[in-house]
């Protein structure tokens, strides 16, 4: 029989949900059982980031048995992800009005910030506190200093998908404040990092808010057209609110 590390398995399984093949990902990571305890713990943390991600793609509920599974068999070297997971999914259940409370999230995100055991676990937690303060609680100067601090520690340790989460949204502060000529450099950096790492819901929101850039610099039509293509992708992987948001650009 042939047998492959779980971090090879996770690996291939983190490329099929940057792809959008949730169910792939699920499948790879559950037919494969390891006997070493340390093992399993490393793919069902992995099965609860999928899930976490698909839930957030596509509003779905698949992350709270994910999350119960991975906590029964969790340790100390884990345990800082799971309550990175477990943050990322109450946030989006508060974002989506699913509930929440958003000052106990900050709180949350702010004592993970502070235990965080790398530069990269920080910087990660670090765009999330951001995205909670700008998105729940309406503190946009805290949440540009979170951004500029993950973007900070994505380029220290050359992550370029963290980076380009922290350029996404410091795009959207140029944006807002009329900065049109920032807000391209950020968002088509942002565009190239998410397609370097074959990140495809990233990459299609990202060109969706280059099209919205695009009308806002007149180009209606390359708005439109730009807008079309990324909502042939969203409608068939599928991810609604993308679709939703492309047909508004394309005047449906």
């Amino acid at each position: 029989m042939s047998r492959l590390a779980a971090t090879d398995v996770v690996a291939a399984a983190t490329q099929l949900m940057r792809s959008g093949q949730w169910t792939a990902a699920t499948d790879l990571l559950t037919a494969t059982r390891p006997d070493d305890p340390a093992e399993r713990r490393t793919l069902a943390l992995a099965l609860a980031e999928v899930a976490v991600d698909q839930d957030f793609a596509q509003q779905t509920d698949h992350a709270s048995a994910a999350l119960a599974a991975v906590e029964q068999v969790a340790d100390e070297s884990i345990a800082w992800d799971v309550e990175m997971l477990k943050l990322r999914k109450d946030y989006a259940n508060a974002l989506f009005g699913s509930g929440g409370d958003a000052e106990e999230l900050a709180e949350r995100a702010a004592r993970l910030i502070d235990q965080a055991p790398d530069d990269g676990r920080r910087g990660a937690v670090s765009f999330y506190a951001g995205v909670m303060a700008d998105n729940l609680l309406d503190r946009p100067d805290q949440a540009f200093a979170h951004y500029a601090d993950a973007l900070r520690l994505g380029e220290k340790t050359g992550d370029p998908l963290l980076m380009s989460y922290a350029l996404r949204h410091l795009g959207d502060h140029a944006h807002t404040a009329g900065d049109l000529a920032l807000a391209r450099q950020h968002w088509e950096r942002s565009t190239e990092q998410r397609q370097q790492v074959g990140h495809l819901l990233g990459a299609l929101a990202q060109q969706t808010l280059l099209a919205v850039l695009l009308r806002d610099e007149g180009d209606i039509a390359g708005s439109r057209a730009l807008a079309t293509e990324i909502n042939r992708w969203a409608r068939q992987v599928p991810i609604p609110s993308l679709a939703h948001q492309t047909a508004d650009l394309m005047g449906r």
